[in-house]
C-alpha cells in the first residue's frame, strides 16, 4: 500500500521533478504548484502527509480538511504560518526541516558580501605580486610592520551596514541570521510581507523597493525567475540605487542585464558586485562582465556552486532527507525537528 503525500511547492518543474524522483517507493506524491486553499484543501481529504516547502498558509480551515493526517513536513525554517495550534488540536505533528543547499548558499552570500566590501580580489593580486615599488621589505616585530603598504582605498566593513535583499525567501532568512552578527540594518522587500513576528524574529524592516535601493550599502538579489522578473536589474534600477553601494547576487541570472550592470561599475556608480548565476549557463565569453573582472575591476564571479557540491549530479540523494520524518511517522520513531 501506497501513503499519500501532498507537496506543496512555489518552485518550477525540475525542482519538482528532483521531489518526485527523490521519494521512496512506499509514497504517492501528488505535487501542488501554489495551489488556492480550495484546491489544496480538496487534495488533503484523503491525504496522510503534507510537505509543505519553504512557504505557504496552513490554517484552521485547511488543517481540518485532513481528517487523516499524520504530519505538516516544512521544507524550510519558518513555521510562521502554520496554525500550530489548530494542528495541536487536531492531534498533527509540525516539523520543519533545514535545506541544507539554502543554507550553503545563504553562506556564499556572507562570502560575496565580505568579498566585494574587502575587495578581496584586488587585495590578493597586491599581495601576490610581491612588487618592490612599495619600498623595501623588513623582518616585522611588535613595532616593525606596514599596514596597508600598497596604500589601499575603498577597503570597507560589514559591521554596521545597511543591507537590503530583495526577493526575500528561505534563503534571505537563512542569510538574515548570519547577518546579525555583524549588527547590520536588514531592509528587505518582497510580494507578500512578513508577519510582525517573524520580522521581529530576524530583525528586519520591509521598506518599498526604491527606498530599499536607496539605503542599502550591499543589495542582495535573490528574484526568482519569472516573467516578470526578467531583466529586472537595470539601467533604471542601477540608477536608483546608492552611489558606492554593492550588488550581490544568488538569484536567477536571468534577472540581472549584465551589460547595464557592466557599465554601473565602469562608470563608478556601483562599488562591485558578486554573481553566482548568469543570463547564460554554463557562463559565455562574451559575458561583460568577464573583461572587466580581468582589468581589476571589484567584480567576483563564481561557477553557479553556491549551493555547494556536495553530492554533486546526485540530486536524489540530497532530497531524499525531506521524507525521513514520513519514514519515522510509519516506523513510530521519534520526529527530527518537531515543534509540536
Amino acid at each position: 500500500m501506497k501513503h499519500k503525500v501532498i507537496f506543496t511547492t512555489e518552485r518550477g518543474l525540475r525542482h519538482q521533478q528532483d521531489a518526485l524522483t527523490a521519494a521512496p517507493d512506499n509514497l504517492s506524491i501528488t505535487m501542488l504548484r501554489q495551489p488556492d486553499k480550495a484546491t489544496l484543501m480538496e487534495n488533503l481529504a484523503g491525504a496522510e502527509f503534507l510537505i509543505s516547502e519553504r512557504a505557504g498558509v496552513l490554517d484552521l480551515d485547511i488543517i481540518q480538511s485532513a481528517p487523516h493526517l499524520k504530519l505538516i513536513q516544512r521544507l524550510g525554517s519558518l513555521t510562521y504560518d502554520i496554525d500550530l495550534a489548530a494542528a495541536q488540536a487536531a492531534g498533527v505533528p509540525v516539523c520543519y526541516w533545514p535545506v541544507p543547499g539554502v543554507i550553503r548558499v545563504a553562506e556564499h552570500l556572507v562570502m560575496q558580501i565580505l568579498a566585494v566590501g574587502k575587495k578581496l580580489r584586488e587585495v590578493e593580486t597586491v599581495a601576490l605580486a610581491a612588487s618592490s615599488e612599495w619600498g623595501a621589505s623588513q623582518r616585522t616585530t611588535e613595532d616593525i610592520f606596514a599596514y596597508n603598504w600598497s596604500r589601499r582605498v575603498g577597503v570597507n566593513q560589514l559591521w554596521q551596514r545597511t543591507v537590503g535583499i530583495i526577493g526575500f525567501g528561505e534563503i534571505g532568512v537563512e542569510l538574515a541570521r548570519r547577518l546579525k552578527g555583524w549588527d547590520c540594518t536588514l531592509l528587505y522587500n518582497k510580494r507578500r510581507r512578513l508577519p510582525e513576528i517573524a520580522e521581529t524574529e530576524l530583525s528586519l524592516t520591509y521598506v518599498g523597493a526604491d527606498e530599499l535601493y536607496a539605503q542599502s550599502d550591499y543589495l542582495v538579489n535573490l528574484l526568482p525567475y519569472f516573467p516578470s522578473t526578467d531583466m529586472f536589474w537595470d539601467t533604471a534600477v542601477f540608477a536608483k540605487m546608492k552611489t558606492g553601494a554593492y550588488l550581490v547576487s544568488c538569484g536567477s541570472g536571468s534577472t540581472i542585464d549584465e551589460s547595464a550592470l557592466a557599465e554601473a561599475i565602469k562608470t563608478g556608480k556601483l562599488a562591485g558586485a558578486a554573481l553566482d548565476t548568469y543570463e547564460f549557463e554554463p557562463i559565455r565569453t562574451d559575458n561583460p562582465l568577464i573583461p572587466l573582472a580581468q582589468a581589476g575591476y571589484n567584480i567576483l564571479l563564481t561557477p553557479h556552486t553556491a549551493a555547494g557540491t556536495e553530492d554533486a549530479g546526485n540530486v536524489g540523494a540530497k532530497r531524499e532527507q525531506e521524507y525521513s520524518n514520513i519514514g519515522h511517522v510509519l516506523a513510530q520513531r521519534p520526529l527530527q525537528y518537531r515543534i509540536i
